[in-house]
């Protein structure tokens, strides 16, 4: 399948033309059926740059959740069994995708807040200041063992859990893509760091990210930057040939600056005699702990010997520093330093750097 280029043309038909099961992440901002029956204007009475196109107008509600179910199957249809999907809309047609997300089978697993810092006014003054949308992200069955980057938000939101509300302003100054005579070339374009969450928490690098709705092309901005692929869906000529442009400027991101979060229990098992094999440690090497004030000697079979009055004990980093602080277990890894010219520091340090080599293998 040829991914990084936006298929012209209608978006279900596009749909159904992709190989099944190709897709890891659907990101879509599907027509809001906004129902705007007059023109809106300010109180000073110019007219206000609203959503009236003609891909947002349709006759009834019985027609939008028409249209909504078929672009949805053609996602299912499209999407691996353990990729997600998220879509984004306003009060005017969220509710409505919801239901029918439920009824294809998606199982919904949020939904996501996007509280705008700097929203747009209710200029008429009779309702509150909609300063919102709703992202709803779902896997594509109950049983999908879907991506999500838990641990990686986590530790980006200063070790707290990454929350359902997200405040990001709304898409402005030199992001916002103007046509010719400076106007806004699409009403609704969205932020780039909107989609970069979407894409960081629910996807991998060389993932591949579809986007039906292709607009502007800030899904594929975002997914080219950060290191994956994407595919887009636009029937508006002037749009696709801007966004491919826009998307095929995008320098990806170094691999190392995007490479996946991975946990100590997820990562990699290293050995400690691994660093003698790769020169990191030599034997006879003397290992403290932090203070300087324990001592064992390293060994040329990968074990350790600590001194302990009288008796000499042999055995792993592990079981030596617990034996040293008289616990039952030890994480050697981080109990145990080694000196060198930057001073005393963690035997774990090593540990990382053969850890580093085997991501980039």
């Amino acid at each position: 399948m040829q991914v990084d280029r936006v298929l012209s043309g209608d978006c279900i038909e596009r749909l159904n033309g992709l190989p099944p099961e190709s897709i890891d992440l659907v990101f879509a901002d599907p027509p809001y059926n906004l129902q705007l029956q007059n023109e809106l204007k300010r109180p000073d009475d110019s007219k206000v740059d609203a959503v009236d196109d003609d891909w947002d107008q349709f006759s009834s509600f019985a027609a939008y959740d028409e249209f909504t179910r078929a672009w949805l199957a053609g996602c299912r249809r499209a999407m691996k069994p353990n990729a997600t999907l998220w879509v984004i809309g306003s009060y005017h047609n969220i509710f409505r995708v919801g239901t029918v997300l439920q009824d294809l089978g998606f199982w919904i697993l949020n939904d996501v807040v996007w509280r705008k810092s700097n929203p747009m006014p209710n200029f008429r003054g009779r309702r509150f200041t909609n300063a919102h949308e709703t992202l709803i992200w779902a896997a594509r069955e109950q049983s999908s063992r879907y991506t999500f980057n838990y641990e990686a938000l986590k530790a980006g939101n200063e070790d707290v859990q990454m929350r359902s509300d997200w405040t990001i302003p709304l898409c402005t100054g030199e992001e916002r893509l103007k046509d010719g005579s400076g106007r806004k070339l699409h009403p609704t374009q969205k932020p780039e760091a909107l989609l970069a969450r979407a894409i960081l928490s629910s996807s991998r690098p060389g993932d591949v990210v579809l986007d039906p709705f292709f607009g502007t092309g800030t899904t594929g901005a975002a997914a080219r930057r950060l290191g994956r692929h994407y595919i887009g869906i636009e029937r508006d000529p002037t749009y696709a040939a801007r966004a491919q442009a826009r998307c095929q400027s995008v320098e990806p991101l170094p691999s190392p600056s995007i490479a996946p979060f991975v946990t100590a229990r997820e990562a990699p098992r290293v050995p400690f005699n691994a660093l003698l094999e790769r020169g990191l440690m030599k034997a006879g090497a003397k290992l403290t702990d932090a203070k300087g004030r324990v001592k064992a000697l390293v060994r040329a079979d990968g074990t350790i010997a600590f001194k302990n009055g009288k008796d000499e004990n042999v055995g792993s980093i592990h079981k030596i520093g617990a034996i040293a602080q008289g616990l039952d277990a030890c994480n050697g890894w981080t109990y145990w330093h080694f000196e060198d010219k930057s001073g005393r520091q963690p035997i774990d340090s090593l540990r990382a750097l053969i850890r580093t080599e085997m991501a980039t293998v």
